[in-house]
């Protein structure tokens, strides 16, 4: 798989897609890419502006996209419910679910419902966003859902005495713990939901805002100087970072409990792979827990554990 790229998928004609965070870097090539192949997508985004925004740049790109954008804040539960209401009263089914946004190494913050940022937007939103347009994607046929990931979920731990990392907190071990949730949740939702491909990816070193993100909220202008260098130097493009996510939502072959990314040098860039995560993302005990936890801490319950 290491040459392909967009032009091998089979059309998307027909298809209805959701990106979450559409309107930048991963997110908006993954919702050009599905669009230039005939999906219809919603781009759910935090900022609409914004989001128009990025909706016009596709469209002067691929004329007869078909996009339509919608606010969502993964931050904020009643937003993720609000979205989901709103979907499920124009669209009977929904192909292809993109749990693509994200935040990374932020100074501690809190959402709308007083969860740690990370935690709260990288897993817990899409956990509820998923949850709530369940009944949606199981009325598709042969529906996707793909969860982004990260190379760092390898450095995570889940912290289930402190996920909201009140007692203490490192940008970067709230990252990895978000990024190894959001595989456990991509692994047991497939062991839950047969009739539906759930998978993992992740984009290697991608240079996008997400990098500076942080350092910005900080302050820090060293910081932001070194990511941009390390963006210019090591990273690649948004473009090729999207590139195991399209490959996981349009291939024929792809299973679900698979993990996706770039085949190159310590898995930095190079074509889509099938791979396999940190074996903690496999603990079928600590994907239970967890998604116990969520369900309590979102109020959002579905799929009983399976045997």
């Amino acid at each position: 798989m290491d040459d392909w790229t967009l032009a091998d998928a089979p059309t998307q004609t027909g298809q209805t897609a959701v990106v979450t965070g559409a309107n930048s870097g991963l997110g908006y090539e993954t919702t050009k890419g599905l669009a230039a192949n005939g999906a219809e997508v919603v781009m759910a985004c935090r900022n609409v502006s914004r989001g128009e925004s990025a909706r016009q740049d596709i469209e002067r790109e691929v004329p007869d996209a078909s996009l339509h954008v919608a606010e969502l804040d993964l931050a904020s539960l009643e937003s993720v419910a609000a979205f989901a209401e709103r979907f499920c009263a124009e669209y009977d089914a929904l192909d292809l679910l993109v749990n693509n946004a994200g935040v990374m190494a932020l100074p501690r913050r809190e959402t709308a419902d007083d969860f740690e940022m990370q935690f709260g937007t990288n897993h817990l939103g899409h956990f509820a966003l998923t949850g709530h347009l369940l009944d949606a994607v199981q009325a598709a046929n042969a529906p996707r859902v793909a969860t982004m990931s990260s190379a760092f979920h390898e450095r995570g731990q889940m912290a289930f005495d402190d996920l909201q990392s009140e007692r203490s907190y490192d940008r970067w071990a709230a990252y990895g713990q978000s990024k190894l949730a959001n595989l456990l949740f991509a692994y047991e939702l497939d062991r839950r939901a047969k009739a539906i491909t759930s998978v993992g990816v992740h984009p290697g070193y991608a240079a996008t805002n997400l990098q500076t993100a942080g350092p910005e909220m900080e302050g820090s202008t060293l910081r932001k100087v070194g990511m941009s260098v390390a963006n210019a130097i090591i990273g690649q493009e948004p473009d090729d970072g999207a590139l195991p996510m399209l490959y996981a939502l349009t291939m024929p072959g792809v299973s679900g409990g698979e993990y996706y990314g770039p085949s190159g040098f310590l898995s930095m860039r190079g074509g889509p792979e099938r791979q396999r995560s940190h074996e903690r993302s496999y603990d079928r005990q600590t994907a239970q827990r967890l998604w116990a936890v969520s369900e309590n801490l979102t109020g959002v319950s579905y799929l009983s554990e399976t045997a």
